[in-house]
């Protein structure tokens, strides 16, 4: 039975027209299926659908999305994410149990520090923003130097995120950078060049309410501040509140990404 597949011209350029037409013509697509960005169930036969394509250095992974989340696209992912996502995004095997957040850290240059991701969800002018909260868990150095200090936020500075005074205000758009989120779940922060700045170990999970508003601003807002600025808050209020106290203090800078393949990114 013909399908209520979206595919875009830069995924038939990726699969060709045959497979293209016969995924149209219901070979091979699924009727029913698990979005790739909400996880909820949807269905090719009686709602729009997007084709959605993950493509790594070796490795190509389609998957299938509610037309209202995600437009038919092709998202390139760095090959290691996208072997780690093969599994929730096709469901070959149970995905792994995610980790709590800010206990998904990637190791920085020097091995003296990892990074923490926690996520929620920060209230601007009356709109809930998803947002990531970094902090390393010790000191970071400039490249090539012992000194004691902390450049973190300068090391950041440099590559353009913006210092915050006022929590009130969207950090503006960082160029080139951007947010994997595949199978509803999130797994890079990448920088320019789809190289990961921020990987997670396993993929991390995230609220539901995080994920609807992500599917509906399409940005997030990354917030980063030195090691034992912000912690491990219990509830959003409390994050928000150290995320103030930050900003008022010198010590936070942040920027808006875009979701990996989505325009901008």
């Amino acid at each position: 039975m013909p399908r209520m597949l979206e595919v875009s011209d830069e995924v038939r350029a990726e699969i060709g027209d045959e497979e293209a037409e016969r995924l149209l013509a219901g070979d091979g697509s699924p009727g029913s299926y698990d979005c790739t960005s909400c996880r909820t169930p949807g269905d090719s036969e009686r709602e729009q659908t997007s084709t959605v394509l993950f493509v790594g250095d070796e490795t190509a992974v389609l998957a299938f999305a509610h037309a209202g989340c995600i437009p038919s696209q092709v998202v390139s992912v760095p090959e290691a994410d996208l072997q780690g996502a093969v599994r929730s995004i096709t469901g070959d095997s149970p995905a792994p149990a995610a980790a709590p957040a800010g206990d998904v850290p990637q190791s920085v240059p020097g091995g003296q520090a990892v990074l923490g991701i926690t996520s929620g969800l920060i209230l601007i002018n009356g709109e809930l923003h998803p947002a990531l909260v970094v902090e390393p868990t010790a000191p970071i150095a400039r490249p090539g130097t012992t000194g004691p200090g902390d450049d973190f936020l300068p090391l950041l500075i440099e590559q353009g995120f913006i210092p915050m005074t006022d929590t009130e205000e969207v950090p503006q758009a960082l160029t080139g950078w951007s947010i994997l989120l595949a199978a509803g779940q999130l797994h890079s922060v990448l920088q320019p060049g789809q190289i990961a700045w921020w990987q997670a170990h396993r993929p991390l999970s995230v609220t539901d309410g995080w994920r609807a508003a992500v599917n509906k601003t399409q940005r997030v807002l990354v917030y980063a501040a030195p090691v034992g600025t912000i912690g491990q808050q219990p509830r959003e209020d409390l994050l928000r509140d150290a995320l103030d106290k930050a900003a008022r203090n010198g010590k936070l800078v942040a920027a808006s990404m875009p979701l990996a393949g989505t325009p901008g990114a």
